[in-house]
C-alpha cells in the first residue's frame, strides 16, 4: 500500500518537474506555457508523447533529439528527477496533512526559479505573484503560530534583501529581493533569517570554489537564486536542528 503511494507521489513529481522546466524556461521570455507545443530548440520539430516521458525519454534517446541528434541538456531530466525525489521526501517527513501542500508548493516555487535563474539570471514576477497569492490563501486556511508571523517574515525578507542591495549598490538582484518576500510567507521570521544566513554562506563558499577553479571571474555576478532555493529547503525541514546545533557551539 505505502509503496504504491510513494510511487504515485514520485510519478506526480516527475510530471510536475517536466512542467516546471517549461514554466522556468518560457515565462521569463514572455512565452506561453501552452503554445507552441514542446519542441526541439534546434530543429523546432514538435515532440511526440513518447518523447516527453520524464527522464525515461531522455535515457532512451541517449540525451539527443530523435530528429536532428542535437544534444539535449541534462538539466531537463535532472529537475524532473529532483522534483520527484523532493516530493517523496516531503511526504515522508510530513505525511498527509495540509502542511504537505505547503511543502510541495515551496518545492515547486524553488524548482521553477532555480531553472529560470540558471538559464537567464531572471526570477519572474509572474511566478512569484502566483505563488505569493497561493500561499497567502493557504495561510488564511492554515495560519502560522502566531498568525501574523508569515506576513512579518515577508516584510522582513523583502526589507533585508532590499537593504543589502542598497548598501552593496546593486549587489542583489530585484528578483532575489522579491523571492525572499515570498519565502517569508512559507518559512516565517525564524526560517527567513536562517535561510538568508545559509544562502549567504553557500554563495560565498561555492563562489570562492568556482573562482579557484576559474569557472567564474571575479566581479562577474552568478545566479543567487539556486543558493536561496537550496537554503530555503534545508531550513524548511531542518531549521530547529540547525539552530540547536549553532547555539551548542557557544554554550
Amino acid at each position: 500500500m505505502m509503496l504504491g503511494i510513494y510511487l504515485y507521489i514520485f510519478l506526480l513529481g516527475l510530471l510536475l518537474g517536466s512542467f516546471y522546466n517549461v514554466v522556468g524556461l518560457r515565462i521569463p521570455n514572455g512565452q506561453s506555457i501552452i503554445r507552441p507545443s514542446s519542441h526541439c530548440p534546434k530543429c523546432f520539430k514538435s515532440l511526440k508523447w513518447f518523447e516527453l516521458i520524464p527522464v525515461i525519454s531522455y535515457l532512451i534517446q541517449k540525451g539527443r533529439c530523435r530528429n536532428c541528434q542535437t544534444i539535449i541538456s541534462p538539466i531537463y531530466p535532472f529537475f524532473e528527477l529532483l522534483t520527484g525525489l523532493l516530493f517523496i521526501f516531503a511526504f515522508n517527513e510530513i505525511g498527509f496533512n495540509i502542511e504537505l501542500i505547503v511543502a510541495w508548493m515551496l518545492i515547486s516555487l524553488l524548482i521553477i526559479i532555480t531553472i529560470s535563474d540558471l538559464h537567464y539570471k531572471i526570477i519572474s514576477n509572474k511566478v512569484l505573484t502566483f505563488f505569493a497569492i497561493t500561499i497567502i490563501v493557504i495561510r488564511i486556511w492554515n495560519p502560522t503560530e502566531p498568525w501574523y508571523d508569515a506576513y512579518l517574515a515577508a516584510v522582513l525578507g523583502f526589507g533585508l534583501l532590499l537593504l543589502i542591495a542598497i548598501v552593496s549598490k546593486g549587489g542583489m538582484g530585484g528578483g532575489d529581493i522579491k523571492l525572499f518576500g515570498v519565502i517569508g510567507l512559507f518559512l516565517g521570521n525564524q526560517g527567513t533569517l536562517v535561510t538568508l544566513f545559509l544562502a549567504s554562506l553557500l554563495g560565498a563558499v561555492i563562489g570562492l570554489v568556482l573562482m579557484a577553479f576559474k569557472k567564474v571571474k571575479r566581479g562577474v555576478p552568478i545566479p543567487f537564486g539556486p543558493f536561496i532555493a537550496a537554503s530555503a529547503l534545508i531550513t524548511y525541514f531542518y531549521s530547529d536542528q540547525l539552530i540547536s546545533w549553532y547555539l551548542s557551539l557557544f554554550i
